[in-house]
């Protein structure tokens, strides 16, 4: 066979029945028919052969030489279909059928990832993804057949019609595996879809029924909520088993995963831990894929019948570029909780072709699964793209299971990468949007929060908490990774907060203050240097150091606007619930003396004097012997509170923030 790689004969079987020689007849030069029963003892090879790393990877060389005239990658992709069709008509399949789409799907895997991986174009020609004119065809089969429809048709079909049981589990985890590999080709291309990439087996998969989409995204949604387990009788699984020589089948499955989760990790890096599930994490994976794909495309005529909000009313003139629907995406915003049928404010019943899913479920997984960026990416486009699912959520009385997990993580941002940490800012942000929600935090008390480090809080309620790891990942953000719009987004989660804080905790409250303390130094700091700079050159000049100064002294501004805007809220409709942000206040009332008479300040800081001077003159017009203690002028604040009114306040929450505080 030459450098046809080679592996121990089978006992007592043919030369030519031998893998060695199956195998090397696959990757070589020769020429099989589709009928040729050549298929047949290929796919029945047993999953318990061995071969090393580096013969799967000459044979995958022979073979992307050679396949552009043996067309082979297309013939065990039919095949695939076939055997697929079969399992698919014939519930009681015997388990060599199965077994015979493992094969096909394992071997598809392997070398059309190496084709991928070392396409020498962007063209999809270098696949070869149809038979040759001459070729000759069983009964029934068209030649002229668009093969990846084909084959992600079945693929998909089974995946949407099969349950999965121990019999099935290994089909369904190749397959995964499969379509993982096959959508990978938008590798091949920029970040920026364009209309002139080709990514064939995707596209397919976006031109199936609707009815077989809402089955495949239910199929994903489920395996990833039930995650199931390995089949016991794993040994008949060599890729499961674990034996220290494993089989040529687990060697190819190895050799391709090194592309499988590639795709994947374009997006998102998956770092979970305990919650590592085979099936559950490549099924969300290709969810994700599926979700996430934009096909841009070229109008030829004039369109205006678009998904698109702020596309419906325009038209799209002769050459202009789009994006097509994506079936996958709106299956999944327009999913529904299996244990309610939504009724319309007519009282009219939602048709069922929506997809089904145990909410309650889904809710208990994603709180589990947090750890890990697929899990949080999940929950960010359930809670942004559909609105039955946010809805659920909030009114869930456990939100802490959610909440927890994400406020752990952002409170060890530094280990985390930066777009784990948007998506979970973006998160807080679309929940803090309903009032709800806001007000719901504060009635969860924690007993305590162990991972938390610099202070020990005891019986400290949701909200306070939220409002501590938001403070900490602005100052974090400050010192690390300075990131204007990490900043904005939980500035304006404690602005959608704000009004609605309730016995926010003395720790919580501190925090606040010296949120607004760090960012007047970084401010002063900045002055003063425009003023070194102004008071030698007599102007600030125009080079890019000045132009620098400038632009962070206005965005520091906006900051401590925000701040101020936020205190202003308290203290507007919730300073009778929050005593500890009154105490604060006054506590560190000497950070707000410098921004009395700033013109962008002036009319926030004055509501803020009317506050202490309030309760400094309650405090004053008090006998008392000796030093105040804290606790004596919380005890005067919390009695009155009662009395304070908030007419004479300047209530001016301004568009900036609110614009902010709104994705």
């Amino acid at each position: 066979m030459g450098a046809v790689p080679s592996t121990p004969r089978l006992s007592g079987a043919r030369p030519q029945d031998t893998a060695d020689y199956l195998i090397g007849s696959f990757v070589g030069e020769k020429t099989f028919p589709i009928g040729s029963d050549f298929w047949q003892k290929l796919l029945e090879l047993p999953l318990n052969l061995h071969w090393p790393t580096h013969r799967v990877q000459e044979a995958c060389k022979l073979f992307a030489q050679n396949n552009c005239n043996t067309r082979h990658l297309t013939k065990i992709l039919i095949h695939l279909s076939w055997c697929l069709q079969e399992c698919v008509s014939n519930s009681g399949a015997p388990s060599e059928v199965y077994e015979k789409a493992v094969n096909a799907v394992y071997i598809s895997s392997v070398f059309l990832k190496y084709l991928i991986e070392n396409a020498q174009s962007n063209s999809i020609e270098e696949f070869h993804l149809s038979l040759n004119e001459s070729e000759p065809a069983p009964n029934g089969f068209k030649t002229d057949q668009n093969i990846e429809s084909l084959v992600m048709h079945n693929v998909l079909n089974f995946i949407g019609s099969v349950e999965v049981s121990p019999k099935t589990y290994l089909l369904h985890h190749e397959l995964l595996n499969f379509m993982l590999v096959a959508m990978s080709t938008q590798l091949l291309y920029g970040p920026a879809p364009g209309p002139t990439d080709m990514n064939p087996f995707i596209d397919a998969a976006m031109a199936q029924e609707s009815s077989l989409v809402g089955l495949v995204v239910r199929r994903l949604l489920l395996n990833y909520i039930i995650r199931p387990r390995i089949p016991y009788n794993s040994a008949s699984y060599p890729v499961f088993s674990g034996g220290s020589q494993p089989g040529v089948l687990q060697r190819v499955s190895s050799a391709a995963a090194t592309l499988v989760l590639l795709p994947f990790n374009y997006l998102v890096n998956s770092t979970g831990d305990g919650s590592r599930n085979p099936l559950a994490d490549s099924s969300l994976h290709v969810l994700l894929i599926l979700n996430y794909y934009h096909k841009c495309v070229v109008g030829d005529e004039s369109l205006t019948d678009r998904s698109d909000d702020s596309a419906a009313s325009d038209s799209l003139s002769k050459g202009k570029t789009y994006f097509s629907d994506n079936p996958y995406c709106k299956a999944l915003e327009n999913a529904r909780d299996i244990e309610f049928d939504r009724v319309d404010i007519e009282g009219n019943a939602h048709s069922g072709s929506h997809v089904r899913l145990p909410f309650a479920s889904l809710f208990d997984t994603l709180g589990m699964c947090l750890a890990d960026e697929t899990a949080v990416l999940l929950l960010y486009t359930l809670v942004h793209g559909n609105s039955d699912f946010l809805e659920y959520v909030l009114v869930r009385t456990d939100l802490d299971t959610l909440l927890m997990p994400i406020l752990e993580t952002l409170y060890s941002a530094s280990k985390r990468t930066s777009n784990h940490i948007y998506i979970l800012l973006i998160i807080l942000l679309i929940l803090s949007q309903d009032s709800s929600f806001n007000a719901s935090i504060h009635k969860i008390v924690l007993p305590s929060i162990p991972w938390y480090q610099e202070h020990l809080l005891h019986r400290t309620s949701l909200g306070s908490l939220m409002v501590i790891i938001l403070i900490r990942t602005v100052k974090y953000n400050l010192s690390k990774l300075r990131d204007l719009y990490l900043h904005t987004t939980c500035l304006a989660t404690l602005a959608n907060m704000a009004p609605h804080f309730h016995h926010l905790s003395a720790y919580a409250s501190q925090r606040l203050v010296s949120l607004f303390y760090m960012l007047s130094r970084k401010y002063n700091k900045l002055a003063e240097r425009i003023d070194d700079k102004m008071g030698k050159s007599g102007s600030l000049g125009q080079d890019s150091l000045a132009e620098d100064l400038s632009a962070e002294l206005h965005i520091y501004t906006d900051f401590l606007r925000i701040v101020l805007e936020i205190v202003n809220a308290i203290l507007t409709y919730a300073l009778p619930r929050n005593p500890e942000v009154v105490y604060a206040i006054m506590h560190r009332q000497e950070v707000f003396e410098p921004f009395k008479n700033h013109p962008r300040f002036s009319e926030l800081i004055e509501n803020i004097y009317m506050v202490l001077d309030f309760f400094n003159s309650r405090i004053d017009s008090q006998t008392h012997d000796g030093e105040w203690s804290a606790e004596k002028v919380l005890q005067l604040i919390i009695m009155n509170c009662r009395s304070w009114r908030v007419e004479g306040m300047k209530v001016k929450i301004t568009l900036e923030i609110r614009s902010l505080a709104k994705l």
